[in-house]
């Protein structure tokens, strides 16, 4: 499955996520051994990287998303519109998901007074849901967010 779209009419109105989650997911979901628990745990990591994508991006190009399924895995890809700085954020973050007190990490910022961290999204994705998370360049001014998830893994 694939959608595109203007990241700048994604980003006019913070709801866009979850519906488009909300609406993925029901389809994702259909023919999994518990389809209803499954759907909601695929709307919720697939929210958090929507969201993450509707907060941090370049204006004024387009955004794409494709999703499909090998196996007992679901492979999300973003193409987010980026500059240099917005592309480094990405890659420091994701850099920082390999890390052996991530989870220590994750749950400091969580809890701490203050604003989140901009990366606390991709922080959960990879501690409570096990998301394999990676980035690449996708031309000049995107980059390319990958998230692999085996929800029914997390549930066994």
């Amino acid at each position: 499955m694939q959608f595109d779209m203007q990241i700048d009419g994604f980003s006019s109105n913070w709801a866009y996520c979850d519906r488009l989650s909300s609406f993925v997911a029901r389809m994702i979901g259909h023919n999994r051994t518990d389809s209803l628990l499954y759907s909601n745990l695929f709307s919720s990591a697939f929210n958090e990287l929507l969201e993450t994508a509707f907060r941090i991006h370049a204006p004024g190009s387009d955004f794409v998303c494709r999703i499909w399924r090998k196996g007992p895995t679901d492979r999300i890809e973003l193409t987010i519109p980026c500059d240099t700085e917005l592309s480094a954020f990405y890659k420091d973050a994701v850099d920082t998901l390999g890390e052996s007190n991530l989870a220590e990490r994750y749950h400091s910022a969580l809890f701490s007074d203050g604003p989140l961290q901009p990366s606390i999204g991709l922080m959960e994705l990879a501690v409570d849901y096990k998301a394999r998370l990676s980035i690449a360049a996708a031309g000049d001014r995107a980059i390319q967010l990958v998230a692999e998830l085996s929800l029914e893994d997390v549930n066994q």
